[in-house]
């Protein structure tokens, strides 16, 4: 199957701790939702807030994330799904969809 990366962004600084539990609870639930449409997960990461992030461009580095915006890259995963389409309807059912949006990107390979 395919791989394609699932980025999860969030109302910034896209602080984990701040969500809430039923949030929490049904990102816990969401692998068994992909498996049940003939998925899976390869790699799934939580990132820090944008607020610990250091953009680096060829000038300098500055805090922060890399572009000023109202929502923010707050985790991704890797999944595998039959093509894009199938990613998409898999990536209909995260709870990433609560409070912000998703971006399904196929990977090179």
């Amino acid at each position: 199957m395919a791989q394609f990366a699932i980025l999860l962004y969030a109302p910034t600084p896209a602080d984990w701790s701040e969500a809430p539990a039923d949030e929490l609870e049904a990102h816990g639930t969401y692998a068994d939702k992909i498996e049940e449409l003939g998925g899976s997960i390869v790699a799934g990461y939580a990132l820090h807030p944008s607020t610990t992030a250091k953009a680096v461009r060829s000038d300098g580095v500055t805090d922060g994330a890399f572009v000023d915006a109202k929502e923010v890259l707050g985790g991704f995963s890797v999944i595998e799904a039959r093509d894009l389409d199938h990613a998409v309807e898999i990536a209909k059912l995260s709870p990433g969809t609560w409070r912000g949006g998703i971006e399904v990107r196929p990977l090179l390979g």
